[in-house]
């Protein structure tokens, strides 16, 4: 599979800045939902940038610092946890994809999007399993997870009764073990806790 198909047709229709844009933590019980925009420069492949979920994370903790030496530009956003309970974790999620495209040093010409459209008057494409079919959008898969992973070592060290510094605070036996016996802490989404507790 080519990992520049997409980027490759919006580079012939004349567009020079494209930022592929993912998110991390919308399926997590806890914190805030990161994403991230990434501009790489053109023609630029790197085989080993792939879903951030097929990397173990020592590869992913590598290739973030790859992708930050060798873009043109990284933004990343965070939804915080009061964001998340207002507004629903797919709206959340979209606004921290928008804050990630504003904070590119270089404003994009034309986005490629996981799974999701985004509130801007910029030319963009929403591409299902995008992190899977274009470099840039696993690029940027990378960036939100390994930022979020290093959210939940912070949490971890705060409420470390719930494994968060394993879990990422997706429901694990451990989890939902801490969460009977503990109740949830503050970091816990309370929506995604109405069904378990």
């Amino acid at each position: 599979m080519d990992r520049l198909y997409y980027e490759r047709k919006v580079w012939e229709k004349g567009f020079h800045l494209v930022a592929g844009i993912d998110e991390a933590g919308r399926g997590s019980l806890i914190g805030a939902v990161v994403a991230a925009a990434v501009i790489l420069p053109r023609n630029f492949l790197c085989p080993e940038i792939k879903d951030s979920k097929m990397l173990s994370a020592a590869k992913r903790e590598l290739l973030y610092e790859l992708i930050y030496q060798k873009a043109l530009a990284v933004g990343v956003g965070l939804a915080e946890l009061e964001m998340v309970e207002r507004l629903n974790v797919k709206n959340a999620a979209r606004q921290a994809m928008l804050k990630a495209v504003n904070n590119l040093v270089f404003k994009p010409d034309y986005l490629l999007v996981d799974a999701e459209t985004i509130a801007l008057n910029i030319p963009q494409e929403n591409i299902i399993k995008g992190d899977i079919k274009s470099q840039s959008i696993a690029a940027a898969s990378i960036i939100a997870k390994v930022t979020r992973d290093r959210l939940c070592l912070k949490w971890d060290a705060l409420y470390p009764v719930y494994g968060f510094k394993e879990n990422k605070g997706y429901l694990t036996r451990r989890h939902k073990e801490a969460l009977l016996a503990h109740g949830p802490c503050p970091i816990h989404r309370p929506s995604f806790l109405k069904n378990l507790l």
